[in-house]
C-alpha cells in the first residue's frame, strides 16, 4: 500500500490540487447567481486552472489510482459550502465524508 502511494504520490498531490481549484471554481459559480458576471469569471479560471493541473498529474501516476482521487471533489464541496456558504454538515454528510477518504486512500494504495 505505502509503495503504491509512493509511486503516485505527485500525481495524488497535483490530483488534490486540481481537485480543490474545481472546488473552488464551482463556489464562485454558486456565488455567481447572485454577484454577477466577476464571479462567474473566476469560476472559469479557477475550473481552467484544475483541469490543466489534472492534466500534468497524469504524467506522474496511474490512471487507476488518481482518477479516484477526483472523488475528493465531493469531500472539498461539502467543506467549502459549510465554510463559506454556511451550509450545515449533518452527521450523514460527515461519515460520507470518511467513507470517501478512507476509500481513497484504499483506492491509492492499491496499485501493485
Amino acid at each position: 500500500m505505502i509503495e503504491s502511494i509512493k509511486k503516485n504520490k505527485y500525481g495524488i498531490l497535483l490530483m488534490c490540487i486540481s481537485s480543490i481549484c474545481v472546488c473552488i471554481g464551482q463556489l464562485f459559480w454558486k456565488i455567481s447567481a447572485f454577484n454577477g458576471l466577476i464571479a462567474l469569471l473566476i469560476g472559469f479560471l479557477f475550473y481552467g486552472i484544475g483541469a490543466i493541473i489534472m492534466v500534468f498529474a497524469y504524467r506522474y501516476g496511474s490512471l487507476s489510482v488518481l482518477q479516484p482521487v477526483l472523488s475528493l471533489n465531493y469531500v472539498f464541496s461539502i467543506i467549502l459550502a459549510n465554510v463559506v456558504l454556511h451550509e450545515k454538515l449533518t452527521l450523514l454528510k460527515f461519515i460520507g465524508v470518511i467513507i470517501i477518504i478512507i476509500g481513497v486512500i484504499l483506492i491509492a494504495g492499491g496499485d501493485e
